[in-house]
Formats: structure tokens, sequence, C-alpha cells
């Protein structure tokens, strides 16, 4: 068996091309959504990532907001800065790129980010009512990674109903917000969520049509402790830098080998993460939208 390629750069594409034209139509309308990025210090990493936010924004004709400051900035001066880009008109979303320097309160200034505003969905506002809405349509911001997931899987047909899914992982990014997205009666899916703590996690593996694996520990999972046809998804991100080059080299969690066990497999790099940063234009174009119907 070799597993067929779940291409989150080529679903990625095709979701591009159907927002540029809702980004066309916005802008008809006189509305122009924005992306804002609030990007504290210099880390290579989250600099490398906000800047391939802005090339997607400029790919789709959603206007660029990047505000960037140093190191040092005091609790005060970054959650005046929020409460401008809450009340700038030209911003339909944005977010705060993590992590942040350990002066600042993250948990705070998460929770400072307008949740209309919340482009990465991760607001507890927006997560609550993700976890009471199990069968109506939710206009709210969706957390960016569960939802390219699952975007991902239906652009390639993969009905979720009534498969069992293990994710592994507990992070608020991916592992504690995908159950509530794959339980919502219009997936319908099972999930059981595992961690590193979890005992005997080989057995839950074994009984998954799914693995989501999300834990960002290098290789954790063993590809022989999964059923054969297994549809996996690596999510989880592990970031080696040589310290005599300098370059840096991305692992997921799921071990060499996974493409002869599964039927389809999402790889790390290339797989959901193009998916991730396709869903954060997508909450902000729906905001703008919002932003009309309601005028």
């Amino acid at each position: 068996m070799t597993a067929q390629l779940l291409d989150g750069r080529a679903t990625a594409k095709a979701i591009k091309a159907d927002l540029r034209e809702r980004v066309t139509a916005l802008k008809a309308k006189g509305i122009t959504p924005g992306l804002g990025t609030v990007l504290v210090g210099s880390d290579a990493a989250s600099e490398s990532y906000v800047a391939g936010k802005h090339r997607d924004c400029e790919q789709v004709g959603i206007e660029s907001i990047q505000v960037n400051l140093p190191e040092d900035v005091s609790e005060t001066e970054l959650l005046a800065e929020l409460d401008r880009l809450n009340n700038d008109d030209s911003c339909t979303g944005y977010i705060v790129q993590l992590p942040l320097p350990k002066h600042l309160d993250q948990q705070k200034v998460l929770e400072a980010v307008s949740p209309e505003k919340d482009a990465d969905g991760l607001h507890p506002t927006n997560l609550g009512r993700l976890v009471a809405g199990v069968n109506e349509e939710l206009t709210s911001p969706l957390p960016c990674t569960p939802k390219g997931c699952v975007d991902l899987l239906a652009h390639y047909g993969i009905d979720l109903a009534g498969q069992h899914v293990v994710v592994v992982g507990r992070g608020v990014t991916i592992g504690r917000p995908i159950g509530l997205l794959l339980t919502r009666r219009a997936v319908n899916a099972t999930v059981t969520l595992c961690h590193t703590g979890t005992k005997d996690l080989p057995r839950h593996l074994r009984e998954a049509d799914v693995v989501v694996a999300a834990a960002g520990v290098k290789h954790m999972i063993d590809p022989a402790d999964l059923k054969e046809g297994v549809i996996a998804l690596d999510v989880g991100v592990t970031r080696e830098v040589d310290p005599e080059t300098g370059k840096a080299t991305i692992y997921g969690d799921l071990a060499p080998g996974i493409a002869e066990r599964a039927s389809w497999y999402s790889p790390n790099p290339g797989g959901v993460g193009p998916m991730t940063r396709v869903e954060l234009l997508q909450n902000v174009v729906l905001s703008a939208e919002q932003q009309t119907a309601a005028e």
C-alpha cells in the first residue's frame, strides 16, 4: 500500500481562488478586508510565519496591516496597540503572533483581541461559541488549524461521519478544539483525545480510522502502531536548528514509514500548514462579509 497524498498546498491554492472572488465582490461594495499581525520581538520562526501570511494576503487582495514591536515592549503599550486595531475599520481581523516574551501575560493579551476580529479563532468567546454550537451553522471565527484539517479532508471527498478519530495532543491551537469541530453534527465523527500522558497509546491508535498527530514531539508515533488503511494527518511541529549551518529542519509527530501504512496521508511540512494560513484568510474575509451584511 502507498498512501495517497492529502496535499495542503494544492488545496489551499484552490481555496485562495475562491477567496479572490469573494474579496473582489467585497471591494465592489466598498469594503477591503484587512489582516493585521502583531509581532513582538525578532524570533526568526515567527518573522518567517508572519511574512508568509502577508504574501498570502497579496495573492487574494487582502490588505496587510503589520505591527512590529520591540522585545521589551510593555504590556500597557501592547494592549494599546490591540485597542487601536480593535477600533480600526480597515482591519477586519488580526492575530498576535505567539510565543510572546515571558514578561507579557499571554492570556491577558489574547483576551484583549475583539472576538469579532479574532482571525485565529482562539478567543475564549469564540471557543465558547464552538462548545455550544453543536447543530446550527457557526458564524464566529473557527480555530484555523482544526478547520484546516476538516477542510483538507473534505477537499478530497473523505467523509468523517461515523469515523473514529484519535487526536494525539491537547494544545489549545489544535488538540483541544479539533474534537469540538469533529463532533459537531455536520461532521459527526467520534473522537478520542490522547496526549503524552496517555497510558498504552498504541492501543488507542490501533483502533483509529483517522489519526491527527498534534503533540509536537518528533516521530513519537510509530506507523506500526496504526492499522492498515488509516487516514493520517501529521500536524505536530518540532523545529531543529543545525548549530553549524543555522538551518532549521521541521519534523512531524509521525515516524518514517507512514506512507506504506496509510490510505491517505498529510505530511509535515506541506500538509496542514498551508491550510492553517488560508483558514486565517477565510476568517478575515468572513468578518468583512458579515460587516457588509450588517450595514
